[in-house]
């Protein structure tokens, strides 16, 4: 198994969407445990159908409802769209405390996604931060990456940028990067995820100016650190 010997167990929060989805996949792949957690336990059941149909029936992967997929994780993904952000991260807020959470959001804001439109807080992140207080560790990473990538079993060539309460949230996320194939970076303190986050609307931008689907971004000029 790749990543940190002390996590064994994943749950991902919004992992019937696109962003979750992938993530879970390719954790599974790596060999963790994997816990999907949706509003409708049997919506999360039936994407675990369809990722075992490529894992295997030894992946353990399993589909449940948030507050269990919380409980029984010993960290959790949110990958829910902004629009459900903060009614998420309230009814999850006591299952968390103590934990680390890793925030996929971005605050995107249709119709007018290709332009950065961050919430009062700052980033999503930020609320996060803000909603669930200082007993959970939050990080900010994956924002920059489209989900095409996750669900395909090639090599990702993007970069990750990673933000954090704390030197302890940013080393687990990193090495849950590591364990997807993906270069991850310590981006510093959970204040700069506004920056990536932001990043998130130029890349659509660019997509759409370029008709593409994978945008993406690149450190350069210092040596990588190890996939």
């Amino acid at each position: 198994m790749s990543g940190n010997r002390y996590i064994r167990t994943i749950g991902v929060i919004g992992g019937t969407g696109k962003e979750g989805k992938g993530l879970a996949y390719r954790w599974a792949k790596a060999g963790y445990r994997v816990l999907i957690g949706s509003r409708e336990t049997e919506k999360a059941r039936q994407t675990v159908k369809e990722l075992s149909s490529r894992l295997g029936d030894n992946s353990l992967i399993e589909g449940t409802d948030n507050i269990n997929a919380v409980t029984n994780a010993d960290v959790v993904v949110l990958a829910v769209p902004y629009s459900a952000h903060r009614a998420t991260l309230e009814i999850l807020k006591a299952h968390l405390q103590g934990k680390i959470l890793i925030d996929v959001t971005v605050p995107l804001v249709p119709p007018h996604i290709t332009k950065v439109q961050m919430p009062p807080a700052g980033s999503a992140a930020l609320e996060a931060c803000q909603i669930l207080g200082k007993e959970v560790s939050v990080a900010s990473a994956f924002q920059n990456i489209s989900f095409e990538h996750f669900l395909q079993d090639g090599p990702i060539e993007s970069d990750v940028l990673v933000t954090g309460t704390n030197d302890e949230a940013r080393f687990v996320t990193l090495e849950l990067v590591k364990a997807v194939g993906i270069i991850g970076w310590d981006a510093g303190p959970i204040e700069n995820s506004i920056v990536v986050e932001g990043l998130t609307s130029i890349l659509i931008g660019i997509n759409k100016h370029y008709r593409s689907k994978s945008a993406g971004i690149r450190i350069i000029g210092v040596e990588a650190p190890s996939k």
